[in-house]
């Protein structure tokens, strides 16, 4: 059985805004919180937040 914070287990997903050259963020979703990736290198290293700090982020983001 594979841990549920691995890759190939995760659902990764993007926004509707991305990129269309595939230079995007990708996000999936954990209990209670959020693994960030960068779609041209999936097996790279992930961010993973804390749904708070997720929350934090993406109002930081939408108010610029």
């Amino acid at each position: 059985m594979r841990a549920p914070h691995e890759p190939s287990v995760l659902r990764w997903r993007t926004s509707g805004h991305s990129s269309p050259e595939g230079q995007c963020v990708e996000v999936a979703g954990l209990v209670g919180g959020l693994a960030v990736r960068d779609s041209k290198d999936p097996g790279g290293p992930r961010l993973v937040l804390p749904a708070a700090a997720w929350d934090a982020l993406s109002s930081a983001i939408r108010a610029r």
